[in-house]
């Protein structure tokens, strides 16, 4: 699976979140800015820290799991997963490591 965007729904909040599976090419180039625009202030502020203390470098390993970071937070604040959008149901499911989608 070379990229695949998902889309989630929260039924209580009436949003709709897209998210990418797998590595986040947008976290190597932007690194901490992604977090913050995608309103995930926690892993943005950690990865603002991450990136002061290794001069940047930090973003070359936080690309390889922020995008299952951040869709796992959405599932704990109650969003379900509405659209696979094309992408394989397994190899979702593999990638962000959750047993049932």
């Amino acid at each position: 699976m070379a990229f695949a965007v998902i889309t989630l729904e929260n039924k209580r909040s009436n949003q709709i979140k897209l998210a990418p599976v797998g590595y986040s090419w947008t976290n190597l180039f932007f690194g901490f800015f992604v977090p913050m625009f995608r309103g995930d202030w926690k892993w943005g502020i950690i990865f603002l820290a991450v990136g002061i203390v290794t001069w940047g470098f930090g973003c070359i390993i936080t690309s390889f799991f922020y995008n299952k970071l951040y869709v796992s937070d959405l599932l704990k604040e109650g969003f379900k997963v509405k659209n696979l959008n094309g992408a394989d149901k397994e190899l979702v499911k593999i990638k962000l490591g959750i047993a049932r989608l």
